[in-house]
């Protein structure tokens, strides 16, 4: 069943009790992604081992638990399932079900100000955060650049965008990250610049 999950989505972290169980998980907003569009669902994963389910104005409570070797078993309306906790990055949760090749999609919306309620919300949300990702990315990382054939750098985005500015080079300058071999992605100054 793993197998299945994984080249679904790839790049999962095991659920860590240390690392998720308090920060990341207990007493979030999780909105569950899988058919959002017929049903909105929200699941909040409480202390007690109470989770609680909200449907529109209908709020089940319901129980969850977990064992040492972080199997999690949920108790739903269609019975107990058994499930393996997966985060791709902080705020997405993935439940694969041990016994059938399928999984839920959660996302965390206890910081986030809009609603999610269709997939074009969804999609609004992961291009939001991916591009905050990115940008923090770009803003923390020096890059080298390449002019008439000889390599300069490194520099942060911030001081390639100041040398664009200034007239010192020009935008169209390939670049590379610092932990890059070549320029074979041929990204330019201009490409590093809209991102922030």
């Amino acid at each position: 069943m793993n197998d299945y999950l994984h080249r679904t989505i790839p790049n999962l972290k095991p659920f860590s009790y240390e690392h998720h169980h308090d920060s990341h998980f207990i007493n979030q907003r999780w909105v569950l992604v899988n058919g959002i569009s017929k049903k909105k669902s929200i699941y909040i994963f409480k202390e007690d081992n109470i989770l609680e389910i909200s449907r529109k104005d209908n709020v089940i409570e319901t129980s969850w638990n977990i064992d040492i070797q972080n199997n999690f078993s949920i108790e739903t309306e269609d019975g107990l399932i058994t499930v393996e906790a997966y985060f791709k990055d902080d705020d997405i949760l993935v439940l694969n079900n041990k016994d059938k090749e399928e999984f839920a999609l959660y996302i965390n919306t206890t910081d986030y100000e809009d609603e999610l309620n269709s997939i074009e919300d969804i999609n609004a949300f992961l291009k939001e955060k991916y591009r905050k990702k990115v940008s923090t990315i770009i803003y923390d990382h020096e890059f080298y650049y390449i002019e008439q054939s000889k390599e300069y750098g490194p520099f942060k985005v911030e001081e390639l965008a100041e040398k664009v500015k200034s007239g010192k080079i020009s935008a169209y300058c390939f670049v590379k990250d610092v932990n890059e071999y070549d320029y074979s992605k041929r990204m330019r100054i201009e490409d590093l610049i809209k991102e922030l």
